[in-house]
């Protein structure tokens, strides 16, 4: 199912990454050049093929993305040294000479 009417992957353009109509303009460097503060009309200017409706729809595609990550659910982490008695004396390294 394509989520995105302007989102175009192609195995045999740019490596597959997503990009912008067919283009060989990458969904990422758009995104990264709105986060890197760059304006619509910035983007536009130096992408004159791109649309502000391929800005938008990059970046949705950008939050689409990351929402969709499977993140590990993990119990605490245990750092050595962040209390007095986390130092293991097992390790040599985290072990203090005194």
């Amino acid at each position: 199912m394509k989520r995105f009417k302007r989102i175009t992957v192609d195995p045999n353009q740019m490596g597959g990454a997503p990009c912008i109509r067919g283009l060989r303009i990458p969904v990422a460097t758009v995104v990264g050049m709105a986060g890197d503060g760059m304006t619509d009309a910035e983007i536009l200017k130096a992408y004159p093929h791109l649309e502000l409706e391929d800005i938008r729809e990059a970046l949705r595609d950008a939050a689409e993305a990351v929402r969709e990550r499977e993140l590990p659910v993990t119990g605490g982490v245990r750092r050595a040294g962040k209390r007095g008695g986390d130092r293991s004396e097992s390790n040599p390294r985290e072990a203090t000479a005194d």
